[in-house]
């Protein structure tokens, strides 16, 4: 059996006095430091702080004839043309190509498409990316995109802020900006020392069971029963709704297979007794073909804003004053288990979290978390 290498290093892109160079980013270890001096002019930049070499494809090859035995050598963030997510549903850019552009308008460049392709992301991504990318340099449309330095991009970022928009955005644009220069242009290092927003923390939206029961009794027929159901009683988000083919229903084990959750991972939920009866109904009447829930013309995929407009459709007709979405029934399914007893580690799979550090976030808005506390006041 191979044994396991505990040192490692990882190669960075490096963009030093305009050529391309190879960064060894590494925790300090006498024997990787000894080797590292025996590569071709080795030098060392304060400002990334590791040392780096030209950057050949001789150079990438002794790399790792050098540090064969001794140290593991971490290429993914090196080899860009890795794609990340094999398993991702094809991307769909044919909404981009064909669109009418305004006069003076500045597309993405078709780059950045192709390397969006290549790279497998999912299709939400992608419309996140293009859409916040383009946002960006028709804001500098008069200047090159090679020209656009980190202080511009600063400037922008500023005046995102300015207009109140949420980190969570911001972040998906410093994304979009760094995976052209980074990615595209072959400059990972150029964006670096960007700032990002700290990251907030909100508390997630619940609703309470009588009032997800009453949302499903509120639904206009079978199928909105069954997609406001499962949304509820599986935790799903809406992409893994959308993502379910009929064979993903095991009605022995009373268990749904998910599809490509978050993460690009399956997972299995709980299927519940009162809708699968329901399920049985709505095939009946819909027979749907490939995907659980389909157009009933195209066939296709039902779409995301149609789940929404249902869930927001049968909470008004049931009365509740706050807005209800397909996501609220997703944390009130993880908040009422909590509630019920159920184990924070089995919610976790249940949610496909990847830690229970996110799945603890319910503890904060279960109220059996509160109830057995004393009121200071008589």
């Amino acid at each position: 059996m191979e044994k396991k290498l505990q040192k490692s290093i990882t190669l960075k892109h490096l963009l030093i006095k305009k050529q391309h160079c190879i960064g060894l980013q590494f925790y300090a270890d006498k024997l990787i430091e000894a080797l590292v001096r025996t590569l071709p002019e080795p030098k060392w930049s304060n400002k990334f702080k590791m040392p780096y070499i030209l950057n050949t494809k001789y150079n990438q090859n002794l790399i790792f004839n050098t540090f064969r035995g001794v140290a593991w050598i971490d290429c993914n963030y090196f080899f860009k043309d890795k794609i990340l997510n094999h398993d991702n549903e094809d991307i769909d850019l044919i909404w981009f190509r064909k669109r009418v552009l305004k006069k003076g308008y500045r597309p993405c460049p078709e780059a950045y498409l192709k390397k969006l392709e290549l790279k497998k992301y999912a299709n939400s991504t992608v419309k996140n990316y293009v859409s916040s990318f383009e946002k960006f340099i028709n804001y500098y449309k008069d200047i090159e995109l090679i020209h656009i330095n980190e202080n511009d991009i600063r400037n922008y970022l500023q005046f995102l802020i300015q207009e109140k928009f949420s980190n969570s955005y911001i972040n998906i644009t410093i994304n979009a900006v760094k995976f052209y220069y980074e990615i595209v242009l072959g400059m990972p290092n150029r964006f670096y020392e960007i700032e990002r927003p700290r990251k907030e923390f909100k508390l997630p939206k619940v609703i309470s069971k009588e009032e997800v029961l009453s949302i499903i009794e509120h639904t206009n027929n079978i199928k909105h029963r069954c997609i406001v159901s499962l949304l509820y009683s599986a935790g799903l988000r809406r992409s893994e709704l959308l993502n379910l083919k009929l064979e993903d229903i095991d009605s022995k084990r009373m268990l749904l297979r998910v599809r490509l959750a978050k993460g690009n991972k399956d997972r299995y939920s709980v299927l519940n007794k009162t809708v699968l009866k329901d399920l049985r109904l709505y095939y009946k009447a819909y027979k749907p073909t490939n995907y659980l829930f389909e157009n009933t013309i195209t066939r296709n995929k039902f779409s995301t804003s149609s789940v929404l407009k249902i869930v927001v459709q049968a909470a008004k007709k049931a009365k509740i004053t706050k807005r209800v979405t397909p996501h609220m029934l997703r944390h009130s399914f993880a908040t009422h288990l909590l509630e019920n007893g159920t184990d924070l580690r089995h919610i976790q799979l249940l949610m496909g979290h990847n830690s229970t550090k996110t799945t603890e976030i319910y503890t904060h808005v279960a109220i059996n978390t509160f109830i057995n506390l004393k009121d200071l006041l008589p």
